[in-house]
């Protein structure tokens, strides 16, 4: 009997061979929705659910930063965490240019080229955090600290 294949992502594969321990959901999406209502279907709590912003630099240089779903990225913090005069958000069709991920599935693991990414502090409180799992419809949860060594992040005061 044949076993159906669980397809995985590029993020996956990435935590697969860094050997770090990670729970996968996957929930029913046809488009993209807010970071509350995935927890909300997966009777997830806020504080645990990150969501993954991408923003551009005043150097043109990509940065990405992971933050609660309920909070606001403060573009000021976020600029100085990465040594920036400022940082904008990214326009939502450039997304996938940037990331290789589409909007709703955007994961700091395993983008297109390695950016330079910060994750919220408050996550430091969390045993685990529940990220995007690199497409729309798939979360992974995982240890903070095993999410900053698989996209090689770093903590960062970034919220409002």
């Amino acid at each position: 009997m044949a076993k159906s294949k669980e397809v995985k992502t590029n993020a996956m594969r990435i935590l697969e061979k860094e050997k770090i321990p990670f729970s996968h959901y996957t929930y029913e999406c046809e488009e993209f929705v807010d970071g509350m209502q995935i927890a909300d279907k997966l009777s997830l709590p806020y504080e645990k659910v990150y969501k993954t912003l991408v923003t551009v630099g005043s150097s043109k240089n990509y940065f990405v930063f992971v933050i609660p779903i309920a909070s606001e990225l403060d573009l000021k913090k976020a600029a100085k965490s990465v040594g920036e005069k400022s940082v904008a958000m990214i326009h939502v069709k450039d997304i996938n240019g940037i990331t290789g991920y589409v909007r709703g599935g955007c994961t700091a693991i395993g983008m297109k080229k390695q950016y330079v990414t910060r994750l919220d502090e408050s996550a430091k409180g969390q045993e685990t955090i529940i990220v995007s799992g690199g497409r729309i419809g798939s979360q992974i949860e995982l240890k903070p600290d095993d999410l900053l060594r698989a996209c090689k992040g770093e903590y960062g005061n970034i919220i409002a």
